[in-house]
Order: structure tokens, then sequence, then C-alpha cells
């Protein structure tokens, strides 16, 4: 069973960046698509962004593009998400996830299609 341990959230001012990090165990990190959803009090988890297995292809929420960035380093296991220029409205817990299946990047905006979860950290952006 693998273990998905998030870091990075914190409170940050309207305007300013964070980067979040996911931290994978096991072998198989390499071989999975890994996504990024965030919830807000109130509201239903959302799709922010995914990565491919080799990070080829990245796949992001509109309202995310050109602010945040998907990122992963297979060597440490790890999966970011890379925040600029946030808004009070980004505020809410962030969390990571594997994909189900290996190699496949298949609806990879559906949280139901996401096998595992991190227990989520939380981002709070001031205005």
């Amino acid at each position: 069973q693998v273990q998905l341990v998030e870091s990075g959230g914190g409170l940050v001012q309207a305007g300013g960046s964070l980067r979040l990090s996911c931290a994978a165990s096991g072998q198989t990190f390499s071989s999975y698509t890994m996504g990024w959803f965030r919830q807000a009090p109130g509201k239903e988890r959302e799709f922010v962004a995914a990565i491919t297995w080799s990070g080829d292809t990245t796949y992001y929420a509109d309202s995310m593009k050109g602010r945040f960035t998907i990122s992963r380093d297979n060597a440490k296991n790890t999966v970011y998400l890379q925040m600029n220029s946030l808004k009070p409205e980004d505020t809410a817990v962030y969390y990571c996830a594997r994909k189900a299946n290996i190699y496949s990047d298949y609806n990879v905006k559906s949280a139901s299609s996401y096998g595992s979860w991190g227990q989520g950290t939380q981002v709070t952006v001031s205005s």
C-alpha cells in the first residue's frame, strides 16, 4: 500500500507563492500518473493538476493554467505543485493522489480514477 505525504502548505498573502510536495513510498512511483486535487469548505473536491508517469504530459484545471505548475522527480518519489499568483479562492486543503492503474492517464480529472490519497495540506490565502 503506497503512502502519500503532502507538505508545504501554509498561510500566504494574495499574490504570493507556495510549493507543495508529495512524497510517495514504494518502488513503483515512476509507473503512475499523479494528481493534485483540492477541497474548500462546503465544496466538492476538485481537480487541480496531473502529470503522467514519465512527466512528459501535464494537465491543469482551466482556472489554474498559467499560475500552477506540476512537476515530478521520479528519483525522489516526489511530485510538486508550484502555485503562483495565489488568490483567496485558492484557499483549500490540497491532496495528492496516485492513479489506480499503472501507465494510465485516462480520465485524469476525475477523482474516482485515483486509488491512493494523501492526508492533505492546508493552503490559506489571505486578501
